[in-house]
C-alpha cells in the first residue's frame, strides 16, 4: 500500500505591505496566482513520489477570493480549504487545518508550505522528503539554507539528536549571526505532529504560536540545508515580486531555448509560466507572450508583438508589432505587420492579415488574402478569396451584431462595405467602392456606387488660389 501525505499550504496571509485587496496568495506572478505554483509543485511532488495526497489550504482573509481561485484550478477534487479565523501563528494555522480536516490525521506525513513561495518546484520537496525517508527514526525535517542577509529570518540552532529554531524577534546578538535560516518548509510524520502540536505555547515577543516548535532539541529531528535561497524566496513586497518575476521568466526562457527555441535578445522578452513554444521557432526582441499562448514549431515572432491566450501554429509568421488575444492562427500564415486579431478570430492555412487590419469573431478559410487597412468582424470567408484594401464589415446597426458571409474564389475590390447580414457567393467579384446591402449570388458581380459625372471646364469653381 502507497504512503499517504497531507499537503499543507498555509495561505491566509493579508499581503499587507504589498498593498493589495486580494489575498497575498493570490498575487500574480508571470500569469499565475502565486499559489498556483506551490500547489502544483506540491501536488506534483507527491505523484512523482508514488504518494496518496490530498491538498489542505489553510485560508483567513478574504477566504472567499480563495475559494473562487480554487472552483477553476484543474485539481480541486484533491484540494480542501481550512478557514484561520485569527491571525495567531503558523502553529494556529496548522491546527485550523486538523481542526477543519480531521482526515488529515490519517496521513503518514504532513508537508507544511508557504503559499507565497513561487519559485519552489517539486525536486526541493523530494529532497526534503529523501532526507526524512533515509533515517526511520526522524520525525521531522526542515528545509534549511544559508542567508547572504538573514535578518527578518527564524535562526537554526543545531543539537542532538535535533535543533531549534528561534525567531528573528526572540534571538539574542549571537544568535542572530547564525547565517543558516529556516525557510518555512516542513515534512514531519503526523503522528509526531499529533503529539506536539497541541502544547506549542504563545510565550514569545510576538504572542504567536510558532510551528517551528515541532522542532526542539530533544526531538529527533533533522535540518536539511540547500545549497541556494532561491527556492525558498517569499514574497513580502510588490519589489520582491517583480524580482521573483524576473527569476521566473529567465528560468522559463532557458528551458524554452535547451527545448530548441531561438530567442535573438531572450533579456527583453516577457512570458508567462503557461506559454509553450515548439522547437525551430525564433522570437525576436521586445515580445510579449501571455496566459495560455501554444505557439508551434518553426513560428517566426517579430519585434513588438503582444500575443495572449492564442494558438500559433506552425510555419506562421506574426510580424512586427502585431497583436493578437484568445486568435487561433492556423499553419503558414503571415500575421501583420501591425495587424490586429481579436477574440474569436480564426485564420485558416497559408492565408495573409496584413498590415492595419484587425479581425474580430470571424473565420477565415485557406488561403484567404486581407492586405491593407481592413476591418473584418462577424465574418466567415471561404478559401481563396481577396479582399481589397479599405474594406469593412458594418456588423454593428446600433443594437445587435450581424453576420457577413462571402464565398470561396471571391474577389473584393479595394473600399468596400459590406452591410451585414449580407452574404457573396463563391467566384463572386464586387467592384471598388461598392456598399453592398443585398445578397450577390455565386458567380455574380455586385456594383453599388453612384454614377460618375464630369463637368469640362468646372474645376476653377472649386479650386482656391492665393489672392494677389
Amino acid at each position: 500500500m502507497a504512503d499517504t501525505i497531507g499537503l499543507v499550504i498555509l495561505a491566509a496571509g493579508k499581503g499587507t505591505r504589498m498593498k493589495i485587496d486580494t489575498p497575498k496568495a493570490l498575487a500574480r506572478t508571470a500569469g499565475q496566482a502565486l499559489l498556483d505554483y506551490v500547489v502544483d509543485a506540491a501536488i506534483g511532488f507527491a505523484q512523482e513520489s508514488g504518494l496518496v495526497a490530498e491538498v489542505g489550504l489553510v485560508v483567513g482573509h478574504r477566504k472567499e477570493l480563495v475559494e473562487a481561485w480554487l472552483s477553476n484550478h484543474p485539481k480541486r477534487e484533491v484540494i480542501r480549504t481550512a478557514w484561520q479565523r485569527e491571525q495567531k501563528g503558523t502553529a494556529d494555522a496548522l491546527k485550523a487545518c486538523f481542526d477543519d480536516l480531521p482526515q488529515f490525521w490519517n496521513y503518514d506525513y504532513t508537508l507544511v508550505a508557504c503559499a507565497d513561495t513561487p519559485l519552489i518546484q517539486s525536486s526541493e520537496f523530494r529532497t526534503l522528503f529523501a532526507a526524512l525517508q533515509a533515517d526511520s527514526s526522524l520525525v521531522g525535517v526542515a528545509a534549511t539554507f544559508d542567508a547572504r542577509n538573514p535578518k527578518g529570518y527564524g535562526r537554526i540552532l543545531r543539537s542532538h539528536p535535533g535543533f531549534h529554531i528561534v525567531e528573528e524577534k526572540d534571538a539574542t546578538d549571537t544568535e542572530r549571526r547564525v547565517l543558516e535560516v529556516n525557510s518555512g518548509f516542513y515534512i514531519l510524520r503526523t503522528q509526531h505532529v499529533r503529539e506536539v502540536l497541541s502544547s506549542i505555547r504563545n510565550d514569545n515577543k510576538s504572542g504567536e504560536f510558532y510551528l517551528t516548535d515541532l522542532f526542539q532539541d530533544q526531538f529527533s529531528v533533522r535540518p536539511v540545508k540547500f545549497p541556494s535561497e532561491e527556492p525558498f524566496l517569499g514574497i513580502n513586497t510588490l519589489e520582491q515580486l517583480a524580482e521573483v518575476t524576473t527569476l521566473l521568466r529567465i528560468r522559463k526562457l532557458r528551458r524554452l531555448m535547451l527545448e530548441g527555441v531561438e530567442f535573438l535578445n531572450p533579456g527583453t522578452v516577457h512570458i508567462d509560466q503557461a506559454v509553450t513554444i515548439g522547437p525551430g521557432s525564433i522570437i525576436y526582441p521586445n515580445v510579449t507572450l501571455l496566459g495560455h499562448t501554444n505557439i508551434g514549431d518553426r513560428v517566426v515572432i517579430e519585434s513588438g508583438a503582444f500575443i495572449r491566450d492564442s494558438e500559433v501554429r506552425a510555419g506562421s509568421e506574426i510580424l512586427a508589432h502585431s497583436y493578437l488575444e484568445g486568435a487561433l492562427v492556423h499553419e503558414a500564415v503571415t500575421i501583420g505587420p501591425m495587424a490586429r486579431l481579436r477574440t474569436g478570430a480564426e485564420i485558416g492555412t497559408e492565408s495573409k492579415i496584413g498590415n492595419f487590419v484587425e479581425v474580430k469573431k470571424s473565420k477565415l478559410a485557406k488561403g484567404v488574402k486581407v492586405s491593407h487597412l481592413s476591418y473584418v468582424g462577424d465574418a466567415e470567408i471561404g478559401e481563396n478569396t481577396n479582399i481589397g484594401c479599405g474594406f469593412v464589415t458594418c456588423n454593428y446597426d446600433g443594437v445587435n451584431k450581424h453576420k457577413t458571409l462571402i464565398g470561396r474564389n471571391t474577389f473584393i475590390g479595394s473600399d468596400c462595405q459590406m452591410i451585414a447580414p449580407v452574404s457573396i457567393g463563391d467566384d463572386a467579384f464586387i467592384a471598388a467602392g461598392s456598399t453592398i446591402t443585398k445578397d450577390v449570388p455565386a458567380g455574380g458581380f455586385g456594383i453599388a456606387r453612384a454614377p460618375q459625372v464630369t463637368k469640362d471646364g468646372a474645376a476653377r469653381r472649386f479650386l482656391k488660389t492665393k489672392k494677389a
